[in-house]
């Protein structure tokens, strides 16, 4: 198999849902995904995984129970498993991911944002 190289800003011009994410790329069991966010997500944590989120564009506010760290573009923020937490976008935000290919979008909370299937595009 060749290796083929992805521009990020052409897959994000692919899709305009939010918290939907789709595969972009996949190493190692990992999947590298884009998402977009706007508004609040639900309160989970992941018991079995690390979670990387990179801004790529917008502004992100990571919440956790005792406070919130602000992540601008080409910044990122690795969320340890166990850690609840809830993202947050006042105005749209695109994201990559870098997580394990089990990973489930709302962890262990599961409701109508949860993901089961992702896109690969």
């Amino acid at each position: 198999m060749t290796p083929e190289k992805v521009n990020i800003t052409e897959k994000l011009s692919l899709f305009h849902d939010h918290w939907n994410p789709k595969i972009v790329g996949e190493l190692n069991g990992q999947h590298v995904k884009l998402v977009k966010l706007l508004g609040e997500f639900v309160w989970h944590k992941h018991d079995i995984e690390d979670e990387m989120f990179l801004v790529i564009s917008g502004i992100l506010k990571m919440e956790f129970r005792d406070k919130t760290v602000v992540i601008h573009p080409n910044e990122f923020i690795i969320i340890p498993r166990g850690v609840e937490h809830r993202p947050v976008a006042e105005n749209e935000v695109e994201i990559m991911l870098f997580e394990p290919a089990s990973t489930l979008n709302t962890g262990d909370t599961k409701g109508e944002l949860t993901r089961e299937i992702l896109e690969k595009i």
